[in-house]
């Protein structure tokens, strides 16, 4: 075969434009595929329910017909009860989770109940009776208590010393002022403790800084 004949063989072949316009028979054929379409739904169920006679020499095409709409009930009722499963999964999630957060909080509360108590009972004393040291003793008891508690939660503070040197990241300046024997970008004063939960701060320890020399 020449190479012109192929050339012909090819453009026989070649796929029709995609830009045509669709033609009045078209249009006209829609409702009949409308009809089609429930004409195979309704074959669809009775081929289902075992009611679909079969014509002469179909026996085969409708058995397929039936074992394809079992499969595809089977698969269909599987992705319903994998639907159902994963919404019952993720209420339950949601279930465990606002419980395990209720038992967490539930938790501190206790744990921080006797500590409300201690200030209760410091509160119900006869000040005519108390000296001002006994009740600042008082306080400080309370206050240790309550860092105890807290520290079985993972907080501990953030309690600098003048000379250490300031760290932004658990420091916060608040001012500048020199300090004696204390270097430029030392801390000069501690104004506030901080706190960390973990290795998380929480609240940074507020300080003065003595200033750098071009200050």
């Amino acid at each position: 075969m020449s190479e012109r004949e192929n050339d012909q063989n090819v453009q026989e072949f070649d796929t029709p434009e995609m830009d045509e316009e669709p033609s009045f028979d078209d249009a006209a054929a829609a409702p009949e595929d409308e009809g089609l379409a429930d004409r195979v739904v309704e074959i669809q169920d009775l081929a289902r329910t075992g009611q679909l006679e079969a014509p002469a020499g179909a026996e085969e095409i409708v058995a397929a017909l039936q074992a394809s709409l079992r499969e595809r009930d089977e698969h269909f009722a599987k992705l319903q009860r994998a639907v159902a499963d994963h919404q019952n999964f993720q209420r339950r999630a949601g279930i465990n989770e606002r419980e395990a957060r209720t038992q967490a909080l539930t938790g501190v509360v206790q744990s921080i109940i006797p500590v409300l108590d201690n200030f209760e009972l410091a509160l119900g004393q006869d000040v005519t009776k108390v000296s001002a040291e006994q009740i600042a003793g008082g306080v400080t008891v309370i206050r240790d208590e309550l860092l105890r508690v807290l520290s079985t939660y993972g907080v501990t503070q953030i309690d600098p010393q003048v000379g250490d040197e300031f760290n932004p990241m658990e420091h916060e300046a608040m001012l500048q002022q020199p300090a004696e024997g204390v270097g430029p970008g030392c801390i000069a004063a501690a104004l506030g403790v901080g706190y960390k939960l973990g290795e998380r701060v929480v609240r940074p320890a507020k300080v003065a800084v003595v200033p750098g020399e071009s200050s």
